[in-house]
Formats: structure tokens, C-alpha cells, sequence
């Protein structure tokens, strides 16, 4: 399958024993990067479609959960791809979009891509996290869960 020009943001969250909400943050292999899952949609995969996929492969989360689609929207340049060769020259900048997944009740399964999964509260996730676009997304999710529409909390 060949790569699409789209990038998918998964954040992974649950309540905790006191009802807060907690994310889980990746360390990729080797690098220092602190990050959500990420990955790329395949073919003509849709952004969800892809979503669910690289949740699954990443992190083990199975599909059915309860997905919350983020309006948090930002762009990677073309340069984080360096093997696909295949889109147009004139093809800068790739769009990513973010979405969030209830993982109450799962233990999280690794893949190679990452080292170390830790659960943590905003404050201390967002301060982990390498990339603006991963924390200006765990803030709108952090809004919708804990002050904005309680119709979204699981």
C-alpha cells in the first residue's frame, strides 16, 4: 500500500479513580520524542479509517471504542516523509488531524515504534510532549472532557 499525503493524530484518554482524565503519552524508539500516536493514512483511507488503524497497530487499541473527532488541525512538511517519493513535487505540506479514543479498561500494547507509554494528567502530558500540534490537540480534548460539553464524556 502506498502512503497517503495525511497524517493522523490518535490521543488516547480515560478517567482515573477521582474521575480526572488522564492521556497517554508515547516515547518513540529511538529518539527523545514524546508524542500521541501518529501515522499516515493508507491509499485512499479515510483520516478515521486511519485513525483506527494506527491506534490499533501502535497502542493494541481495538476498534469499537468510543472516537471523538477533534476540530485541532495542523500541518507536517513534506519533509518528515522522506519515502514518499510518489506524491507531486509541489505537494509542501501534509494536513493532520487529530481524534481522541476512550481507553477506560485497556491496557496498552506497544509496538516497536514506541519504548514507553505513560499516563498522565494535562498539565504533566502536555509538558512531556515533543510537537505544538500534539499539545494544542490535548488541550481542545482536555476542554471537551472536563468543562466544555459533558454530552462527550464517556
Amino acid at each position: 500500500m502506498a502512503r497517503a499525503p495525511l497524517q493522523v493524530l490518535v490521543l488516547p484518554y480515560r478517567r482515573n479513580s477521582h474521575g480526572g482524565c488522564e492521556y497517554a503519552v508515547f516515547h518513540c524508539a529511538g529518539s527523545t520524542l514524546w508524542q500521541f500516536v501518529a501515522g499516515g493514512a493508507e491509499d485512499a483511507e479515510a483520516p478515521l479509517a486511519a485513525a483506527i488503524r494506527e491506534a490499533a497497530e501502535e497502542a493494541g487499541i481495538p476498534s469499537g471504542r468510543n472516537w471523538i473527532t477533534l476540530d485541532a488541525m495542523a500541518t507536517v512538511p513534506r519533509t518528515a516523509f522522506p519515502s514518499a517519493t510518489h506524491w507531486p513535487a509541489d505537494l509542501l505540506v501534509v494536513p493532520e488531524y487529530a481524534f481522541a479514543v476512550a481507553a477506560d479498561g485497556l491496557i496498552l500494547t506497544l509496538s516497536p515504534e514506541h519504548t514507553e507509554v505513560r499516563w498522565l494528567p494535562f498539565d504533566a502530558a502536555g509538558a512531556l510532549l515533543t510537537w505544538d500540534s500534539n499539545r494544542v490537540a490535548l488541550w481542545e480534548l482536555n476542554e471537551r472532557l472536563t468543562t466544555r460539553s459533558s454530552s462527550l464524556k464517556p
